[in-house]
């Protein structure tokens, strides 16, 4: 049982389910904050909070010293810029459009990873596993409401959640190739610390200084997605850094994440309800990921063969 749980699909399970459920606390607090000023809050948090479970000050700040380049580097990439651009491209698009896009991340990443690793290649069976999990992406979204183009300014919102998937491969490729000599919690808490200051900053001239009041579900969800963000991250960056995983394999499970999203709304949402077209989409993502796990035991038992 204790091998299961320290395996890195359980975590990476646990991950995505994590940033499944950010998206009904996103909602709540957007509902009475702005978008960067919100995120900067929320990630600033989470810093904290791993800073304090870490429970190491000098060895969190000698770490920091060490590494403070790439941390510099990594909050700018990770948090900073491809939070903006996420936020400022949802803002854009119709709610399904921008799930359908961010949903299609993993395929972005895998590219980004073909071209950084010698030994994450796009093989024609990962390629295939990829698209098939895209398929489902796109399956459930637009089962769940069609997609309607108002404007050009749309078009623009594609661009900025395209360039953020491609961000968020190269954050990935950073942590895997970058972190070695740092713990994951370090990475994390500084990355997400500096990136939410540095969005707080630019949030004041841009959508001015929102202090409140607030009511209590506001900070309920303030609460929640600051430890899921504190936890997930932490999970994640620790996974990238572990021997012989894969950028584009690891990345594959974050089609989980709009599988739970939907599961949990038609837990809590009273007018979200399982419906045919959003089940199919859901079996066709699970064939992606039992063909990507084939594909992953093939390539490992043809590595001890040879």
């Amino acid at each position: 049982m204790k091998n299961i749980i320290k395996s890195t699909t359980f975590l990476a399970i646990i991950a995505c389910w994590l940033w499944s459920t950010a998206f009904v606390g996103v909602k709540i607090g957007l509902t009475y904050h702005t978008p960067l000023q919100f995120a900067g809050v929320r990630f600033f948090i989470s810093g904290i909070l791993i800073f304090l479970y870490f429970g190491k000050p000098a060895r969190y700040f000698a770490e920091l010293k060490a590494n403070i380049k790439f941390i510099l580097k990594l909050s700018l990439i990770q948090t900073f810029i491809q939070y903006s651009l996420f936020y400022s491209g949802i803002n854009l698009l119709p709610s399904s459009l921008a799930a359908m896009i961010i949903g299609s991340q993993p395929m972005f990443i895998a590219l980004v990873a073909h071209f950084s690793f010698h030994n994450d290649k796009m093989t024609p069976l990962k390629t295939g596993s990829i698209l098939i999990g895209v398929a489902g992406i796109a399956v459930i979204t637009l089962g769940r409401s069609g997609v309607e183009m108002k404007g050009t300014l749309e078009w623009l919102g594609i661009a900025l959640l395209l360039v953020n998937n491609l961000v968020a491969g190269y954050s990935n490729v950073l942590v895997s190739k970058h972190s070695q000599g740092i713990s994951p919690a370090v990475i994390s808490s500084t990355s997400l610390m500096i990136g939410g200051i540095l969005l707080s900053l630019v949030s004041v001239p841009v959508e001015g200084i929102h202090l409140g009041p607030f009511p209590p579900k506001y900070w309920y969800a303030l609460a929640w997605l600051s430890f899921l963000s504190a936890a997930a991250f932490t999970i994640w960056n620790s996974l990238l850094k572990r021997p012989g995983v894969k950028v584009s394999l690891l990345n594959v499970w974050k089609f989980l994440i709009p599988v739970s999203g939907a599961a949990l709304s038609w837990l809590i949402m009273e007018n979200e309800k399982p419906d045919a077209v959003s089940l199919t989409g859901m079996g066709i993502i699970a064939l992606s990921l039992l063909s990507l796990n084939y594909a992953n035991r093939r390539a490992i038992k043809e590595k001890a063969g040879s």
